[in-house]
């Protein structure tokens, strides 16, 4: 499992990008999920963590408290590339 204390490079796909738009996620906080959350493997090489946020708002229409960032990413020698970008409200 890499280390997750990194010093590289954060570069987001349009796929990611858009993903990040549809599920209400700020390209700071899929960062600080990389930089702060455990690691996990995924499936085709890739990583995965999640990060709670503190939300206490609405989305789409009803209340949440807590709002989870889940990055998936690959990571290479100088950068990390982001791949989606998920999100669970609670």
């Amino acid at each position: 499992m890499a280390d997750n204390k990194i010093n590289k490079e954060i570069v987001f796909t349009k796929h990611s990008i858009e993903s990040m738009r549809k599920r209400g996620v700020s390209e700071e906080q899929v960062k600080m999920a990389v930089s702060k959350a455990p690691w996990q493997p995924a499936k085709w090489d890739r990583f995965e963590c999640a990060l709670e946020f503190q939300y206490n708002k609405e989305w789409n229409g009803k209340f949440y408290r807590t709002k989870q960032v889940v990055p998936v990413f690959a990571e290479e020698k100088t950068k990390i590339i982001i791949i989606t970008v998920y999100a669970f409200y609670f």
